[in-house]
């Protein structure tokens, strides 16, 4: 048999596991280095926003009913086992919805919700900071090159799917795990790991955004199985029920090729909205900026967006966007957004607190805004994410702004200076600026240091908002 036919016959998992474990800090270009840094320090900005949510006091006083081992930090303080700190540590940084993102034809996917499982990974290895970035590196690449090749979204599922592969890896990475162990590792964690992608339709609820830390937190546990020879179905894609006859479709992606530079195809956030959602807002703040509007002068308010954001946040396909009342549905609504914008001038945390939905003023300028699909918008994404906000005021004018793109694209990407400010506007009511400062410095210099650097920091930021927050938010 020859080398090709030999090629031909491994199996896709066997060929994510060699990608893995051949993967070197030297495959790490500069460029790759600091922008995996800027997407570090813009998770870690995100982390430490939530904090303060209900659901991670829920999930501390689980973890001391399901107490174990103390082997990885908590962000904000205290220790838990390994897993449990993959999904705590994951769902602050999808909680508030400023996570980066990565855009294919079939769908979407969040890297950084790769972040929360690795660190905990890395703690409990005693890995450096090196460790952990190429770890992290390795683990966007396995995601996003699925995300890439297979349309997830798009045939009814959700993207935590891939993510279940993306931190089996990389945990087995960290663990030291050999080719064949991280195999079993991705197919024992994705096999188990199938999402739907109901959890984006209306009502949208809570497990929208903790989907993902509960897949990183198994996939963290079938990595330790592997570990320990256990195994898995290694036709995972290939098998006759694999992947491939899920998706109804071969599955075709290069593992051969050795880059770790698919974070620069990753996007960023400045407001607190689902990814589709920030053309809009840069719109609706430029008009009531440069008109000078205060909500009053509003009559009603027309949105033009591509279709996908239409279906998932204007009341398309995925259900109606009239009257949402929490979080979960708030930052996956357009209408409410866009009202939130033109009331308060920014759409940060503050603005998907419950109170803040459902107050009347809020309710009722959303009920006057009216989102629709554009045919051209629609030919453009996901290479492009456009939008039209149009405001007709109560006196008569009509005032367009048209955005082609926004800041945090890949067309006019956010710089670490940016993701700084973003870092500092989300920490300062839970951090001094002592201690942002070093958390910043750590961050750039993070495979020169240990990672228990970062870790310490991590760990005395306060939960509940204890310093003056003055902080406009990035404009």
């Amino acid at each position: 048999m020859g080398a090709h036919e030999v090629s031909r016959d491994r199996t896709a998992v066997e060929r994510i596991a060699t990608f893995a474990r051949s993967a070197r800090a030297v495959d790490l270009t500069s460029d790759v280095r600091a922008l995996l840094k800027r997407n570090v320090l813009d998770s870690v900005g995100c982390a430490i926003a939530a904090l303060p949510g209900a659901p991670f006091k829920a999930l501390r006083n689980q973890f001391e009913e399901y107490r174990s081992a103390e082997s990885s930090t908590l962000i904000g303080g205290g220790k838990t086992s390994v897993d449990q700190a993959a999904l705590y540590n994951a769902g602050l940084v999808r909680y508030v919805d400023l996570l980066d993102s990565y855009m294919s034809p079939g769908g979407l996917c969040h890297p950084s919700d790769n972040f929360g499982a690795i660190l905990a990974v890395a703690e409990h290895a005693g890995a450096s900071g090196e460790d952990f970035l190429l770890a992290l590196a390795v683990a966007y690449e396995v995601q996003c090159r699925f995300s890439a090749a297979v349309p997830v979204m798009a045939k009814g599922f959700n993207h935590a799917l891939q993510l279940a592969m993306s931190v089996a890896v990389g945990s087995g990475k960290l663990f030291g795990l050999t080719e064949p162990q991280i195999a079993n590792a991705v197919a024992i964690a994705a096999a188990d790991n199938v999402s739907l992608s109901c959890v984006h339709s209306e009502p949208v609820s809570q497990w929208k955004g903790f989907s993902p830390g509960l897949t990183g937190m198994r996939a963290v546990y079938a990595a330790s199985l592997a570990k320990r020879g256990f195994t898995g179905p290694m036709r995972l894609f290939e098998g006759p029920n694999g992947l491939e006859r899920m998706f109804a479709q071969d599955i075709r992606v290069d593992w051969e090729n050795s880059s770790l530079s698919v974070v620069k195809q990753t996007v960023l956030k400045k407001f607190c909205s689902l990814i589709h959602g920030q053309p809009v807002l840069e719109a609706t703040l430029e008009v009531k900026r440069k008109h000078r509007l205060s909500a009053d002068d509003v009559g009603r308010v027309e949105c033009a967006i591509f279709q996908t954001g239409y279906d998932i946040a204007g009341g398309g396909s995925f259900g109606s966007k009239d009257e949402p009342q929490t979080k979960e549905q708030a930052d996956y609504n357009l209408k409410y957004l866009i009202a939130a914008a033109l009331l308060d001038g920014q759409v940060g945390p503050a603005q998907l607190e419950a109170a803040r939905i459902q107050a009347a003023d809020a309710q009722d300028l959303l009920a006057r805004v009216q989102v629709r699909p554009d045919d051209e918008f629609s030919a453009r994404y996901p290479q492009e994410l456009n939008a039209r906000v149009t405001i007709h005021t109560k006196d008569g004018r009509e005032l367009k702004q048209e955005k082609l793109g926004y800041e945090g694209s890949l067309a006019n990407p956010m710089s670490w200076q940016r993701v700084v400010e973003k870092f500092h506007w989300l920490s300062e009511p839970y951090a001094d600026a002592a201690l942002r400062g070093k958390i910043i410095e750590t961050v750039q210099t993070i495979d020169e240091r240990p990672l228990s650097d970062l870790i310490s920091l991590l760990a005395v930021v306060k939960c509940e908002a204890t310093y003056q927050a003055t902080h406009p938010g990035i404009q």
